[in-house]
């Protein structure tokens, strides 16, 4: 696997993931002149400013109105356009759901909805702007794809890739300078997950900025003799069933991360999988049925149990549940 060669070192790289889709928007944008660009008044935040610099014909600021964003950009579909509309998750899809629903997938309209500032890492915004059911709430829509890039660089590929995919997407995107995980040649493809770290112990399945936290709980747990497998599930649906039966089967047991309520996300799709197919014994990391706060980025992830640390323990535990 083509991973970043300074993973773990003091002198790796970080990055915003939602700079990697303010990259991957432009050269949408040159590779097709139909790919446009709509923005709820957070044109720099979110990183679209590139691409409303480089095509300012194509671009269109909506203002602070997120149902008029995405009920544009379905009539912009409708007439051959590829649009991508962007602001903060907390508002699109957090205010805006129902029209997601009803004009983009409903008509299973080609609309990308970008999600920015997901999680709790936001940070000091608080509560009202760390979204955390967003997940779910995609998931749970027919004809959309979900797409979690782990860092920058991903982020980058998959906004080339959904231009090109024909279908309604949501990528998700976080705020703060993450951890660079791969590279230009590392492997992404859409409805497939790829393994990031082999083992035979135990399964890890991440998405987002919980991908650097499980590739650094499985060295953290190598050190202890426990060997495992790490799953980057940047693509949540269409869920990748294959590769995840396919690690549980030969280590038994699994641990799920994501930086989003436990209900409905990362966590709930593989339980659903597993439950039907190959049950097995699983923990999930996850925000546990709570409200984000504000505070900086680190202490809220330590606040709630989302490091590297806090995977490693449910590793060690639901091992136990699989010998016993």
């Amino acid at each position: 696997m083509y991973l970043n060669p300074d993973l773990h070192k003091p002198e790796m790289k970080h990055e915003p993931i939602r700079a990697g889709f303010g990259r991957g928007l432009v050269a949408a944008g040159r590779h097709n002149k139909n790919v446009v660009a709509l923005c709820a008044d957070l044109t720099e935040s979110t990183k679209m400013d590139a691409f409303a610099k480089e095509f300012p014909d194509r671009f269109v600021e909506i203002g602070v109105a997120e149902q008029n964003l995405v009920t544009v950009a379905a009539g912009m579909a409708a007439m051959g356009k590829v649009p991508f509309t962007s602001s903060y998750a907390a508002f699109s899809p957090g205010r805006n759901w129902e029209q997601i629903r009803t004009t983009i997938c409903l008509n299973d309209a080609n609309v990308k909805v970008v999600g920015s500032h997901a999680g709790v890492s936001v940070g000091p915004d608080g509560a009202t702007h760390q979204m955390l059911e967003d997940i779910a709430l995609m998931r749970s829509l027919p004809n959309m794809q979900v797409v979690v890039p782990c860092d920058g660089m991903q982020a980058e590929k998959a906004t080339e890739l959904i231009a090109k995919s024909g279908k309604p997407a949501y990528l998700r995107l976080a705020r703060e300078a993450t951890p660079i995980v791969t590279t230009g040649d590392t492997p992404f493809t859409l409805g497939k997950a790829e393994v990031y770290h082999r083992g035979s112990d135990v399964t890890i399945a991440a998405c987002g900025t919980m991908v650097y936290e499980a590739l650094a709980a499985a060295k953290k747990l190598s050190k202890e003799g426990i060997e495992a497998e790490v799953i980057n599930v940047a693509v949540i649906k269409p869920l990748d069933a294959a590769t995840i039966i396919g690690s549980v089967r030969k280590t038994g047991a699994i641990v799920s991360a994501e930086e989003a309520q436990i209900t409905g996300g990362l966590g709930g799709a593989i339980a659903e999988l597993l439950a039907e197919q190959h049950p097995t014994p699983m923990s999930r990391i996850g925000v546990q049925d709570e409200f984000g706060q504000s505070g900086k980025p680190n202490e809220l992830l330590k606040h709630y149990k989302l490091t590297a640390a806090d995977i490693a323990h449910a590793a060690k535990a639901v091992i136990k549940r699989k010998q016993s």
